[in-house]
């Protein structure tokens, strides 16, 4: 059996070397090839791709309280393996719903939904076996964190005694039936800090992630009572509601410095509400008229956090269909694309899977293609480098095929996670030694590693024969991406068409997704 080895790349052109095959046997592209090699936007090379996986109430997972370490172990791989099936290259975990942890923590007591009763030891530690699972599928974990609710009851007795909120009870507020910190007690502040990382400190996440909870959202007749926190702590601020911003954006740029003086590579974002405020009520709003604006009502200055680059990434759940008159996704994406314009800020935007086939705010929603026609418009703004979806279980119920659409339609090939070049631009020294032999189950790739800092690898494909000399600036040539696991490395292709001759190259990725030269490797037949 012979087996080509590619020795070294020149420009575009691989250098074949083997017995009697000429080194032309490859050919760099033309300037004629131009235009066919124009990057396809719906196989984006890059391009962030996750589901949210919610905990709190036993949303997503786990499904119910009381599994079993092995049940719940079981249904977190069934997510896992779901995200690797769509192409999608990461996952957001909810780790502390409610003031409490899915690890044991050192400040907070277990959470409630994995056993039915707070401080239940699960038996196992679910946050360590998500990253690891997720790291073998080389997908992104995004620990998920609700910074200030602490309860959604109102019965402070029921939390266990050694609780923080039991220890402190004039931290606690209760509103909207139930109990948050309240955001202006800056001790209670750092116990939300503390409590984050712990988890940022001892485990290998790549991203902590907040939503849409800040203060709460208003509810009719009610005032969240923070009046008295407010005239020992809100000198200098001359309304309640700027005080209250402050204290939000205190949160904000402490967390991002506290993550990134210990570990400068883990990604800092938040989804939020999508309306920072209308343009009736700002100029510099969005061209909505939404009932609820995140700066004057959740105290959430969202806009600001992009422009003071407080966080890596922002995720503004745009929970609209395009068209609809109050909150137009077609409106709002576009608002959002100039906001972080000019800024290190990646842009994905946060879909309402939850709403296909099941909402009547518009009749959008009964329609299968409504959330393909989302990523459509996303793909004609630079801006947009990715989506997510809530929630894995209604990406999972797939109704009215939509989810099958999307995938089929926009998710056809595998995709890098986009770069962030403020937090590390350095690409990882390329493979070495790579092979190609034809086995029982498809062709095996063979490499070995060169850069210490190489966390996963990304494997492209094309046949030989063909006349596809475009560099590989699109995911149509790519099949895998996956996990640094040792030394020799290896990879499977079972897909290979017997018979048929492939180039293969293999490129380095580290944890930051900066991709090093491609090394080729060619399989005869």
């Amino acid at each position: 059996m012979k087996v080509w080895r590619v020795m070294s790349v020149l420009g575009a052109a691989a250098v074949l070397v083997a017995s009697g095959l000429s080194s032309t046997a490859y050919s760099a592209p033309t300037p004629a090839d131009d235009a066919r090699c124009a990057p396809n936007p719906a196989t984006p090379l890059r391009q962030f791709r996750a589901t949210w996986i919610s905990s709190v109430v036993n949303i997503d997972w786990p499904s119910k309280t009381g599994l079993t370490a092995a049940q719940q172990q079981a249904e977190l791989i069934g997510w896992f393996d779901a995200a690797v099936r769509q192409h999608h290259n990461a996952v957001v975990l909810q780790v502390r719903p409610t003031a409490d942890a899915f690890w044991p923590s050192t400040i907070e007591p277990w959470s409630q939904y994995l056993t039915g009763k707070q401080g239940g030891d699960p038996g196992y530690d679910p946050l360590a076996f998500a990253v690891a699972d997720a790291h073998k599928r080389d997908l992104e974990l995004h620990a998920w964190f609700n910074p200030y609710r602490i309860s959604m009851g109102t019965n402070l007795s029921a939390l266990v005694p050694e609780h923080p909120a039991r220890q402190h009870p004039d931290w606690v507020v209760t509103y909207g039936g139930k109990l948050y910190y309240n955001p202006g007690i800056p001790a209670a502040r750092k116990l939300v800090e503390d409590a984050i990382m712990d988890a940022v400190s001892r485990y290998d996440l790549d991203g902590v992630h907040f939503d849409d909870y800040f203060y709460p959202y208003p509810v009719a007749g009610q005032v969240f009572n923070d009046a008295a926190t407010y005239a020992q702590y809100g000198a200098g601020f001359p309304t309640l509601a700027e005080w209250r911003r402050n204290n939000i954006n205190l949160l904000i740029q402490e967390m991002q410095q506290r993550i990134k003086a210990i570990k400068p590579w883990v990604k800092f974002g938040i989804s939020p509400f999508a309306v920072w405020r209308n343009k009736a009520t700002d100029p510099e709003g969005s061209d909505t008229t939404a009932g609820v604006q995140t700066y004057d009502d959740l105290a959430a200055d969202t806009r600001r956090w992009v422009r003071e680059e407080w966080i890596d990434y922002i995720v503004p759940q745009v929970y609209w269909a395009g068209g609809f008159a109050p909150a137009d996704y077609n409106k709002i994406v576009p608002w959002w694309a100039e906001q972080v314009r000019g800024t290190d800020v990646h842009l994905y935007i946060g879909e309402a899977t939850y709403k296909v086939g099941t909402s009547t705010q518009s009749p959008d929603w009964s329609d299968p293609q409504e959330l393909s026609d989302h990523l459509a418009f996303d793909s004609t703004i630079p801006e947009v480098k990715g989506n997510i979806y809530f929630s894995a279980k209604d990406v999972r119920a797939d109704r009215l095929g939509a989810t099958t659409l999307l995938n089929n339609t926009w998710y056809t090939r595998p995709a890098l996670i986009p770069t962030m070049q403020s937090l590390d631009s350095r690409a990882p020294l390329p493979v070495h030694a790579v092979h190609a032999d034809r086995t029982a189950g498809g062709v095996e790739l063979s490499w070995r590693p060169t850069s210490s800092d190489t966390t996963s690898y990304a494997v492209y494909r094309r046949p030989l024969a063909g006349d596809d000399h475009c560099p590989d600036n699109d995911a149509r040539n790519l099949i895998a991406t996956v996990r640094a696991t040792g030394e020799p490395q290896t990879y499977l292709d079972p897909t290979a068409t017997p018979g048929e001759r492939y180039l293969y190259t293999v490129t380095a990725l580290d944890r930051l997704w900066n991709q090093s030269v491609p090394i080729p490797a060619v399989f005869p037949r």
